[in-house]
């Protein structure tokens, strides 16, 4: 599509009407973040900046998507609607075309298009910078690389980068670091370092900077290691407030200890106890978390879909499963792509959630536990739905509305003094 020269007073998107940015927004997802860690970090007196911005601004509460996951809550912040509209449901699943269990990482399975698409599509400057390349080309997909508003590149290849793929090339040379290791708190500082410098020389519209959960999957709220990851995003959210950008923040999931008396993994092998159960080959449990990143989680999750053969009998089966010590909630496909607000077509018969600090596994011999050296925090259900939402500037936002996270572009173009 080929921009006027005028400039939209608004743009409407997925049935939500957006306000043109009067200034450059920069949307932030803190990943696994809960409020604890922010709300620890200024209190410990390592935020100076944001802790002086909230007094202004707007320290709200929001509820991600279940499940609680990186890709299904990324893609509904940035499409502005929950995964029944824009169909990514998890990390990972089985592909009903193929039968294959596969990453949900390919643009193929994006029903609807992104807030980024439609503003570009009208003439704004997007930038995108992420972690892990897993999500970059959901979030760039539709943009016109070559118009020279639009880049989008992780941290994890920003050493790969070209002009047709990413709208610019060698992004690490722009940002002048080395790849970081994809396991250290290094891959997000670079996205942030990124930012402050394709803010310096592109000015977007639109930024959106997604971090990785490395830090808190292994370090709790107030702890050193995650004050001082937060002292450096605090430092790097002032230097981009300081170029005349409002800034929002907010989180695709928060995260819980998930571990036992003895440090280790508190798992229910959701396909041993089916197994059991039922039989070999009567079910098939698909973990929504999967992803290649196995040091981070192990690929435990506190969410599960399961597959039934033909000629299980489901009711029976959810009430035995719903009495199993540990498990929160046994749904059936349909109660619970209702109650979360899920594409039914990509889920199993049954959707499973475990308790706050329990998660959920296939069996014993599919996780390699070795690589978690530090007693296991994990996400994906209803425990860690709670994240923050910050906005730099007052937001007139009713008191008793329910704020998702996917409502931050709202929030920040539409009720942002």
């Amino acid at each position: 599509m080929t921009p006027s020269n005028e400039t939209p007073a608004s743009i409407s998107v997925n049935g939500r009407t957006y306000a043109w940015p009067k200034q450059p927004l920069v949307v932030v997802c803190i990943d696994g973040s809960e409020p604890d860690y922010i709300e620890e970090a200024i209190a410990g007196g390592h935020m100076p900046f944001l802790a002086e911005k909230i007094k202004g601004g707007s320290d709200l509460r929001a509820d991600c998507v279940v499940p609680s996951f990186t890709n299904p809550n990324n893609l509904s912040i940035v499409t502005g609607q929950p995964p029944a509209v824009h169909g990514i449901s998890g990390n990972f699943f089985l592909d009903p075309d193929t039968g294959k269990e596969v990453m949900m990482n390919d643009p193929k399975f994006l029903r609807a298009e992104t807030i980024f698409k439609a503003f570009h599509d009208a003439g704004a400057k997007v930038a995108i910078v992420t972690a892990k390349d897993k999500l970059r080309r959901l979030l760039g997909h539709g943009l016109d690389f070559t118009s020279g508003r639009a880049v989008s590149f992780s941290s994890e290849k920003a050493n790969e980068t070209t002009m047709a793929d990413n709208g610019i090339e060698d992004a690490q040379a722009m940002v002048g670091r080395d790849i970081p290791d994809v396991y250290s708190a290094e891959l997000s500082e670079f996205i942030f370092d990124a930012g402050v410098k394709l803010m310096e020389s592109m000015r977007p519209d639109l930024m959106y900077l997604s971090t990785t959960d490395y830090i808190q999957h292994k370090h709790a709220p107030g702890t050193p290691v995650a004050n001082a990851f937060y002292a450096m995003m605090d430092s790097y959210w002032a230097k981009l407030d300081a170029m005349g950008a409002l800034l929002a923040m907010t989180a695709d999931h928060g995260m819980n200890a998930k571990f036992g008396a003895d440090n280790q993994p508190d798992v229910i092998y959701l396909q041993e106890v089916l197994d059991e159960m039922l039989g070999a080959d009567a079910a098939r449990v698909i973990l929504p978390i999967t992803d290649p990143y196995v040091v981070h989680h192990g690929a435990l999750g506190s969410f599960a879909t399961v597959y039934l053969s033909d000629g299980v009998d489901q009711a029976s089966t959810m009430e035995k499963l719903s009495k199993y010590p540990g498990l929160a909630n046994v749904y059936s496909k349909e109660e619970g792509c209702a109650e979360f607000q899920l594409p039914t077509d990509r889920l199993g018969d049954m959707i499973v959630v475990s308790d706050k600090h329990k998660v959920l596994g296939t069996s014993s011999d599919r996780h390699d536990l070795t690589q978690l050296k530090e007693p296991l925090r994990s996400h994906g259900g209803v425990s860690e739905q709670r994240v923050p939402l910050i906005i730099t500037r007052h937001a007139d936002v009713a008191a008793d509305r329910h704020l998702r996270n996917f409502d931050i572009f709202d929030v920040a173009l539409n009720h942002t003094a």
